[in-house]
């Protein structure tokens, strides 16, 4: 079982939080701190559909070339993107130039602006801070209950690219949920 590991430093983490630079600081820095803000919130969103079928380690390694791109992941600056912008944004190499992902993340900007509440309101209905710690990684699900009515309510307002996995992906990194180890060091560190 994967359960929590010590590093170099002596603190324990996820095992994936050890096993690369990049990831030991967004695990330690990062994953599973709460998301308040529609802008943080349609980031992660954004990224979390661009990673779907890829290392979450390429995205780390490309997101600032996605801030730049999707400037800064402002909505507003999105959801004003047309068809040039969308050519433009597939010829950026400092992205994954993948059109209906492109196309969603601007979709989704839009979709963002016009939820009622805003995103983060909603995306924060579905939080579970409460769930058990588990115990290893066979003990984290892919989706949950929540993350699936979070994806359907997405879904019915105009949101791309958010199946229950993408969703409770983005809760898990957002601090909907904790699913660090029992034992991580950040574990309960955001409650």
């Amino acid at each position: 079982m994967s359960t929590a590991i010590l590093g170099e430093d002596g603190l324990a983490r996820c095992p994936w939080g050890l096993s690369a630079p990049d990831y030991i600081a967004y695990h330690d820095d990062e994953w599973g701190r709460p998301v308040r803000d529609d802008q943080g919130l349609y980031e992660r969103l954004c990224l979390e559909a661009f990673q779907s079928g890829l290392s979450w380690l390429t995205i780390l390694r490309k997101r600032e070339g996605f801030r730049a791109a999707f400037a800064g992941f402002d909505p507003e600056k999105v959801a004003a993107f047309g068809p040039g912008d969308v050519e433009r944004l597939m010829g950026d190499a400092a992205i994954v130039r993948n059109r209906a992902k492109i196309e969603a993340a601007v979709a989704n900007a839009r979709a963002a602006l016009d939820l009622p509440g805003g995103l983060a309101a909603t995306a924060w209905r579905y939080a579970d801070p409460g769930r058990p710690a588990p115990e290893a990684l066979e003990d984290v699900p892919a989706f949950t209950p929540g993350s699936k009515a979070l994806a359907k309510e997405l879904k019915k307002n105009g949101f791309r690219f958010v199946g229950p996995t993408t969703a409770y992906a983005l809760m898990q990194a957002c601090g909907l949920v904790d699913d660090h180890l029992a034992g991580c060091h950040r574990r309960g560190a955001y409650a």
